[in-house]
């Protein structure tokens, strides 16, 4: 009797899990998960309170709630002039990996061959592997972790239909430059490539602007955009994302969708809504308390003796464990709970290039800044 598909060889249990049991295990702090140890905003809870005691507790519409896909399509003009239809052009899903996952479902096809920048989150290998498509990495490398336009270039071929693309940059940090960002356009463009773009931490960026690819000249059209409330609004146990873009694309989604969740968290839409029209102050206010505890964590694992990279965006720094006598970066976190009670995640697992990845150890800062200061402590044992 088959006990498991081919389409899931090799994908195991995902980090994130395996080192989040390691921390409820050992009563580690856990800095491996990007999660928020606080709740979002209070007015947008009792938003959802309003709406679970409303009678707003039935199926929604598969596409989303009208008053969240309206406040979609607000988000994307305020924010960076993007005109979008709400009716035919911005899709709800089950967080953004619903997104990613029924986007690779509704748009690619078996055998053909997606650009994906790498170190990549671990969903979008599951995905494209599921869907029986070839990823083509073109690796950010330590410690700048820029996109190589020459590699990107030559990673295109006649199988090449689209590039997977995240900015902000899980686990790296790195927010694109308008200049990277025009490169990549002009790839896909030049090759009549289709791009996903994942940018769940649009609104988590330090003093750099976040450029939505579809922006650029010649973009929207060939361009089908994700985010999600979790990040933005730290409700990510809600699962409530979007996709927008041009109505084909956004309808293939659909097609995909309807066949794996079709729809959920009615009350929690509408909640979602109203927090994508708050005012500027909370997305400021949000956006400086992260930096406030980026600064922290960073500064504290320097001083322990890590070689650390300030991220420019997301909610998580990456160090170089060689400094302080180590090599592996799974070896090292799987150690770490009990050599120091403290939980990491270990860049190598979003590679396929390995040893580029090896060295390499991600650390959230999305805790509160008294759980910073615990971690640290714990972690000064490694000087």
């Amino acid at each position: 009797m088959r006990t498991s598909s081919e389409r899931l060889a090799g994908l195991g249990t995902t980090i994130f899990a395996r080192m989040s049991a390691l921390a409820l295990e050992t009563g580690a702090v856990n800095l491996g998960q990007g999660f928020p140890d606080t709740d979002g905003p209070d007015a947008v809870i009792e938003s959802a309170v309003r709406a679970l005691r409303g009678g707003r507790n039935q199926y929604a519409p598969g596409s989303g709630v009208p008053e969240l896909r309206q406040a979609v399509a607000d988000h994307q003009r305020r924010f960076y002039g993007i005109e979008l239809d709400p009716d035919s052009e911005v899709a709800v899903t089950t967080g953004a990996t619903e997104a990613i996952a029924a986007a690779l479902l509704g748009l690619v096809e078996p055998g053909d061959e997606v650009l994906v920048l790498e170190p990549y989150y671990d969903s979008y290998v599951a995905g494209l592997q599921m869907v029986g498509a070839v990823r083509r990495p073109v690796t950010l490398r330590a410690p700048d972790f820029r996109v190589p336009v020459e590699e990107l270039r030559a990673a295109v071929t006649e199988r090449t239909t689209a590039i997977l693309l995240n900015t902000p940059h899980n686990p790296t940090g790195t927010v694109l430059t308008r200049t990277e960002l025009e490169a990549i356009a002009d790839v896909a463009r030049e090759n009549d490539l289709l791009v996903i773009s994942d940018e769940v931490y649009e609104h988590l960026t330090f003093d750099v602007p976040h450029i939505p690819i579809a922006t650029l000249p010649g973009m929207a059209e060939r361009t089908l955009t994700i985010s999600s409330g979790g990040k933005t609004f730290s409700f990510t146990g809600w699962k409530v994302g979007w996709a927008s873009g041009p109505a084909p694309l956004v309808s293939a989604l659909l097609s995909a969708k309807q066949f794996m969740t079709f729809t959920s968290g009615s009350p929690l839409q509408p909640a979602i809504a109203d927090a994508l029209v708050l005012g500027d102050e909370y997305f400021t206010s949000f956006t400086a308390g992260m930096r406030e505890r980026r600064d922290q964590l960073c500064a504290g694992l320097a001083d322990i003796g890590f070689d650390v990279t300030i991220p420019e965006g997301t909610y998580f720094a990456t160090t170089d464990i060689r400094p302080l006598g180590f090599d592996d970066g799974l070896e090292f976190c799987l150690g770490l709970p009990e050599r120091a009670g403290v939980v990491a995640v270990p860049h190598q697992v979003f590679h396929d290039d390995q040893e580029a990845g090896r060295p390499l150890v991600r650390w959230a800062f999305c805790k509160r800044p008294e759980v910073i200061d615990e971690a640290l402590e714990r972690l000064s044992v490694l000087r």
